[in-house]
């Protein structure tokens, strides 16, 4: 998928479950779980499972920290059993901060998210596992899962709530299926300036420099233009930008050219 998402491509992801399943293990808060919502649906998630809440589902605190992630709120599945929730998945990651006495695979959120793309592309269901805000992860609902997802953060304070973790890991999974240029210039209206309009710049900025008598060393003068070009060339110019250039050129030499007139 190409970060030029349409919204019919968003609405048939959406309408069909794309992605991992969010599993939340009594989730004790409404607002965590609203947050929680909104992070999945940041990354294109929509399938959140929750086992036992503590204070019943529905919830109306969940609605408002959803900030709008209705989709995935009213399409909550509610369970009485960790096995009950994962049931119809092929895979299971889980999160957790200590685990004593079980031996598990453990990935980080990028590798957990390129390992559910493999899986989730070749046919079999997925699902993300989270503990309870307070305690996370019991070992009986590890033992359920098939990979431990570890996130490698400061030693010294390494605590995340649960919405920070699902969007953490939501936004791996993400990543793996949009193509995001990792830096653009962003011109607004305006397009970015072509080699010809740059040149046509040069050559008007060139003359006037000449005119005025910039040029004192003919021998400097190929290293200085290069020097001007190059400058311009790295500042990205758009088109408006160009025109913008072009104008102040003919302003500065304008008013220059007025006074040496009055003064002849």
């Amino acid at each position: 998928m190409s970060s030029g998402t349409n919204k019919r491509e968003l609405a048939k992801m959406q309408a069909d479950g794309d992605g991992p399943a969010v599993i939340l293990i009594q989730p004790q808060m409404g607002e965590n779980i609203g947050a929680c919502a909104r992070a999945m649906l940041n990354c294109g998630l929509t399938d959140l499972r929750i086992v036992s809440p503590r204070d019943g589902w529905p919830n109306e605190k969940a609605v408002s920290a959803s900030a709008g992630a209705t989709l995935v709120l009213d399409r909550v599945r509610v369970f009485d059993s960790t096995e009950a929730a994962i049931a119809d998945l092929h895979k299971v990651f889980s999160t957790a901060a200590r685990v004593r006495d079980l031996v598990k695979p453990v990935v980080t959120p990028r590798e957990a998210a390129n390992e559910m793309r493999g899986h989730w592309s070749a046919g079999r269901k997925v699902g993300l596992m989270f503990g309870p805000e307070r305690t996370g992860l019991v070992n009986d609902d590890i033992t359920l899962s098939d990979t431990l997802i570890s996130v490698p953060l400061n030693p010294g304070f390494s605590s995340l709530n649960l919405g920070q973790a699902v969007l953490l890991i939501a936004y791996e999974w993400w990543m793996t299926g949009v193509e995001a240029e990792d830096r653009y210039l962003h011109t607004g209206a305006s397009e970015p300036a072509t080699k010809s309009e740059l040149q046509n710049l040069f050559d008007h900025l060139e003359g006037e420099l000449e005119q005025s008598g910039f040029y004192t060393h003919p021998d400097k003068r190929p290293s200085m233009i290069r020097n001007v070009r190059n400058t311009l060339q790295r500042c990205g110019m758009t088109e408006q930008e160009v025109r913008t250039f072009h104008g102040v050129i003919a302003a500065l030499t304008g008013r220059k050219k007025q006074r040496n007139k009055e003064e002849g």
